[in-house]
């Protein structure tokens, strides 16, 4: 079973995007910070192609103009189907939801990919997200930085620093830098799937009013952390779930208890 209906044609029409630019356009000489989020589920038999691409994208950065920074959220609406995704909780598929009014879609899908907020396209499609990250990349982006991480058993204190004058909504988020299952039922029955940088919990702070934002995060779906490397990826949009202002990411280690 497809992840809905009208995913496998989504792959042919053309991108949502906003502001793509045209095909040859010049290229910048420094690689630009890019956010992929990638929504996708253990109980979607569309989703591990999809799962595997972000993992290749993570790991060798194959669009040369880009700094690909990445998310895997599990939305929780496959879970009916038998196999409830241990890494899936409600805000994600809310998140994908204002995507989907933002983008005009009719209803939401699995395998998506989102880039800089700016395009959606079908996440196992390599050739469209790599046209989207590219687009995304030609506009040259301000830097901000995550500072002064600290644990605290399962709770993670962090500042986020931004320039002066650069203001929008704060989005942080904690995830995971590998995981994977044995999925036992459903449409994956069977298979053991591997995923790069699952989102275990992401904060929306609002507008930042300052150039240096204190934020804390602690999972709150009910499901402890267990694994040790994580990444923290900070970004900064025009609005919730809106265009993507400023993105950045640093790897943390959770230490042993």
């Amino acid at each position: 079973m497809l992840a809905l209906a009208w995913t496998t044609a989504l792959a042919s029409k053309t991108l949502n995007t906003e502001g793509a630019p045209a095909s040859g356009a010049a290229r910048g000489p420094a690689a630009q910070p890019v956010l992929v989020e990638l929504f996708t589920s253990e109980g979607c038999s569309s989703c591990p192609p999809a799962d595997a691409l972000l993992a290749r994208l993570d790991a060798t950065q194959f669009v040369k103009e880009a700094q690909a920074i990445v998310l895997s959220e599990h939305v929780t609406y496959w879970n009916y189907l038998g196999w409830s995704d241990p890494f899936s909780f409600e805000e994600m598929s809310q998140r994908q939801s204002r995507y989907a009014s933002r983008f005009g879609l009719d209803q939401v899908y699995t395998p998506q990919a989102v880039v800089d907020g700016a395009a959606q396209v079908l996440g196992s499609d390599s050739t469209a997200v790599s046209y989207a990250i590219a687009a995304a990349a030609r506009k040259k982006k301000p830097e901000i930085s995550i500072e002064e991480a600290q644990w605290n058993g399962n709770t993670i204190s962090l500042a986020v620093t931004v320039p002066e004058g650069l203001h929008g909504a704060l989005t942080v988020a904690l995830a995971e830098d590998a995981t994977h299952s044995m999925v036992g039922r459903g449409e994956n029955a069977g298979r053991t799937l591997q995923h790069v940088a699952v989102v275990r919990v992401m904060k929306t702070i609002g507008q930042n009013k300052t150039n240096k934002n204190q934020v804390t995060l602690e999972p709150g779906n009910g499901k402890g952390l267990t694994g040790h490397a994580f990444r923290l990826i900070a970004f900064l949009t025009d609005g919730e779930g809106g265009r993507v202002l400023a993105v950045a990411e640093v790897p943390v280690t959770r230490p042993q208890v």
